[in-house]
């Protein structure tokens, strides 16, 4: 089976999955986008509002935000997936439980066996908490590679927290070139 039919396999069985309350609140499954050969592959902790509406993960304002972010680093659709840890939408936008977690969090993993990125890139600290370590400080900690088994990986600030607080788009900025230019190394 090629990467994309592997992807299909395994969104069909996240389509039926039930495993956590999340299943039965959901208007659409939010599974991922972007490239199946990637070379970076960003994950944010859940799907909102307008991503259950539509079904892609960061197609809201933070998405938007986020595209910019890419673009002004030179980062095209070609060279990047996006996921979330979560694929169903927790109730008011809340934070994920770690039962919640721990539910989907397989599907990610069988994401990046598939997938096999270089660069994982984290979108805010629930999502290296789950990913790089409990005790991630985000602000402190952002931009700051880390190496776990094959994969290369950071965190930036989730780009909703850069339109909350828009003093952070420099810092967001500089990470993102940091990315790019590993990326570069790397290839």
């Amino acid at each position: 089976m090629n990467k994309t039919e592997l992807l299909k396999e395994i969104k069909s069985k996240c389509e039926n999955c039930y495993s956590c309350p999340l299943g039965d609140t959901r208007t659409n499954l939010v599974f991922g986008r972007g490239e199946v050969d990637a070379d970076v592959m960003f994950i944010g902790e859940a799907p909102g509002e307008k991503e259950d509406l539509s079904g892609e993960p960061f197609v809201g304002a933070a998405g938007k935000l986020l595209d910019k972010f890419l673009e002004a680093v030179g980062l095209d659709e070609k060279s990047y997936y996006i996921a979330n840890i979560i694929k169903c939408r927790p109730p008011k936008n809340r934070d994920p439980k770690p039962d919640e977690e721990e539910a989907c969090i397989g599907y990610l993993r069988e994401q990046l066996s598939v997938i096999k990125p270089k660069i994982i890139v984290c979108l805010g600290r629930i999502a290296a908490k789950k990913i790089i370590k409990p005790d991630f400080q985000i602000t402190l900690e952002h931009g700051k590679w880390f190496k776990k088994g094959d994969y290369l990986i950071c965190a930036v600030f989730h780009p909703a927290a850069i339109l909350r607080d828009p003093r952070r788009k420099q810092a967001m900025l500089e990470d993102f070139e940091k990315i790019a230019e590993t990326l570069k190394e790397l290839q």
